[in-house]
């Protein structure tokens, strides 16, 4: 990497941190709920206008059943939240309904449901982002006509803070989430405070505004299954829940209880946040529409439909813009912030499954400032891929959405009723067997209500876009196989057995030589240094008079090697070198051959387009030879003395928080910074 490029990384990402350093990123609660339960809290701002905007298809008169809705979307999540308090303390490792199905269910459900968690958390990072543009756009016309290119802005600087490391994005985040919570609990409470206790008159900017019904008529079968389909909207309250149960290790300690409290906490606000908005919008008579150009009439000219918060904001922050402007400000914040729980939950589960071979092993490491780099890049990537693809728009996306969240809560419920099952099988403490049965029954109502949940999704969004989900999900679980597969064929392949230890017959090496020059000479003087039992130079004969003026300067100089020619009747190098080199195996199987290569090591770019060529293209095919082991020996040009010429540092330095020092002959290396010391 180029200096240029250093200094870049530095400024965006800041300095590395040493490895004894990760127990100081542990967070406290009050970090911890922002990093691990913005998004969460945050679909508090999309949720209940999700169950508006799909009632809005059956008129105006389809409201009524907006707070039913809301209702069993609280017991929902409840429920939900009283399940993994439960799971926190049975499986603190980390590895939360991914590690409950995998022990409980099975390694196939396990895999199954870290499909689902994967394409969940890709999907938090491009509806939360996609969420705040359009909250963004109710203030700023020119972002909500430009609501891609924000959406990808955003995405870019989340990935960016979140490469700072977990404790560095969580302070960050941690203000706009606190403001959130006060500016949407401001609103709700004194809007109901003039309303129910002043009697003030408090009317949404859409209060006026009549909504056409979409076809003839909305009864009957109909109008259930938009019901239903208005509640899995609504279920999108519940997305997040699952990322403290993931991210347990990250807590301070006690971290089970601590993790448990922090679920508590959450639950609290994102019910009372929830409630407060649908009460708040029946009162205020706001009303939203999902599609505005066909549904809405008796508006004034120029109407504009805003997002349900702005709406709210703006009826009961009438007369005070500013509180306006601060719920839309902060709203668009924790929606954009709120990807920030994919961004923590994604690269953990990932660094997991990395660890049992299901994804590539670059996912398993931490990067300079201790966060799992890698996978925080890759879930920038696929997200922006979404929000693009889906451009920007909320509601096509979360009807992808709720998939991959009730399937991994599914499932890690039944994975819980199996624990309890089995603890109970040997338990004979009677005040432990209370508390497990009473635990089994709380998880044992969450599978049944997540599953029903699931099963209404399928059935109401299936055909408005959640086979896309579904067909990612498949896409992850066959990859996902693929790749332990190949794990494991590689690992039973590297199993070392006795033979392995025996020493082959000889080591017959080989200098491949092209002219007879400095780094010919270095090559060969490397060869005779290790005292193979057999040692040759070979020239492939490409060109008569070359290769007679090579072997009178060999002569000449009277090397103690000699000089094999190769014939190339089609001019060609690298076959003849392996079929020289099968030869010699064929004759005798139990020899190593050793092939030394000739290399220069350039300066310029443009040099490696003009030099090494032949060595690169013989050496990758050399590589496929059995018994055959192949050496470069480096020769450097003065093009390559400029990168001499640059700072220094031991390997792995930069890691280890060294200071690079520019050297000159005879200088000491890289010295450590002042309170460090050298390994």
């Amino acid at each position: 990497m180029t200096r240029l490029g250093t200094a870049l990384k530095r400024v965006l990402v800041g300095r590395p941190q040493r490895s004894d350093r990760l127990a100081h990123t542990l967070l406290p609660k009050r970090i911890a709920l922002p990093v691990f339960a913005s998004d969460a809290m945050s679909s508090v701002a999309y949720a209940p206008e999700e169950i508006f905007l799909t009632l809005s298809v059956a008129g105006i008169s389809a409201y009524a059943f907006s707070p039913w809705v809301g209702l069993a979307v609280v017991v929902v999540l409840l429920t939900v939240v009283t399940s993994y308090r439960q799971v926190v303390h049975a499986y603190p490792s980390g590895g939360g309904d991914y590690e409950v199905a995998t022990v409980n269910l099975g390694r196939r459900a396990g895999i199954a449901v870290a499909s689902a968690l994967l394409v969940d958390y890709t999907l938090t990072v491009a509806v939360s982002i996609s969420a705040a543009a359009a909250n963004v756009g109710a203030l700023i016309p020119y972002v909500g006509e430009h609501k891609v290119a924000f959406a990808v802005a955003a995405i870019v600087v989340l990935t960016a803070i979140n490469l700072r490391g977990v404790r560095e994005s969580g302070v960050a985040f941690a203000v706009p989430t606190y403001l959130f919570i006060l500016g949407v609990g401001s609103m709700i409470i004194w809007g109901l405070t003039r309303i129910l206790l002043f009697g003030d008159v408090v009317r949404a900017p859409s209060a006026d505004v009549d909504l056409l019904a979409e076809g003839d008529a909305f009864t009957g079968l109909a109008l259930a299954l938009l019901i239903l389909r208005s509640f899995t909207q609504g279920c999108a309250a519940l997305t997040g829940v699952e990322a403290i149960s993931n991210g347990v290790p990250a807590f301070r300690k006690p971290k089970s209880r601590n993790a448990a409290t922090t679920l508590l906490l959450l639950g609290v606000i994102s019910v009372s946040m929830f409630s407060g908005l649908i009460a708040l919008a029946h009162l205020t008579g706001a009303k939203v529409a999902e599609h505005p150009d066909t549904q809405i009439v008796a508006a004034a000219p120029g109407y504009v439909q805003q997002t349900l918060v702005a709406q709210l904001a703006d009826a009961v922050f009438h007369d005070f813009r500013a509180g306006f402007v601060f719920v839309v400000i902060v709203t668009a914040l924790i929606l954009v912030l709120a990807a920030n729980t994919a961004y923590n939950g994604f690269p953990v589960l990932g660094s997991i499954l990395s660890q049992d071979r299901y994804l590539p092993r670059q996912l398993h490491t931490r990067g300079d400032r201790l966060a799992f780099s890698n996978g925080i890049v890759v879930l920038a990537a696929v997200a922006i891929v979404l929000v693009v693809g889906f451009q920007a728009e909320v509601t096509r996306l979360i009807a992808l959405y709720t998939v991959g969240v009730f399937t991994s809560f599914t499932l890690s419920q039944s994975g819980m009723l199996r624990h309890w099952n089995r603890l109970l099988a040997t338990e004979t403490d009677p005040a432990a067997r209370r508390r497990m049965l009473r635990a089994r029954m709380i998880n044992g109502f969450g599978a049944v209500m997540t599953g029903l949940v699931l099963v209404v999704v399928l059935i109401t969004k299936f055909t408005r876009g959640a086979w896309i989900a579904i067909a990612a999900m498949a896409v992850f679980y066959v990859m996902m196989q693929a790749i332990r597969r190949h794990y494991d064929r590689v690992a039973a392949e590297l199993v070392a057995g006795e033979s392995d230890a025996v020493l082959p017959s000889r080591n017959h090496a080989i200098v491949l030589v092209s002219t007879l020059h400095k780094p010919t000479l270095r090559a060969l003087a490397y060869a005779r240094a290790t005292r193979p039992d057999v040692l040759e130079a070979v020239t492939v004969n490409v060109d008569d008079a070359d290769t007679k003026r090579l072997m009178r300067d060999w002569d000449k100089r009277k090397l103690p090697v000699p000089l094999k020619v190769v014939e190339s009747p089609y001019r060609e190098i690298t076959k003849p070198v392996l079929d020289y080199v099968k030869r010699i195996r064929s004759r005798n199987p139990r020899d190593v051959v050793t092939v030394f290569i000739p290399e220069y090591v350039v300066g310029h770019w443009w040099e490696q387009i003009l030099h090494n060529q032949s060595a690169l293209r013989l050496k990758g095919r050399l590589l496929f030879q059995p018994g055959v082991m192949v050496t470069s020996v480096p020769w450097q040009l003065r093009s390559s003395e400029r990168v001499v010429r640059r700072p220094e540092t031991p390997p792995g330095s930069s890691r280890r928080g060294y200071e690079p020092v520019a050297q000159d002959d005879g200088a000491a290396p890289a010295k450590a910074t002042v309170g460090q010391r050298r390994p």
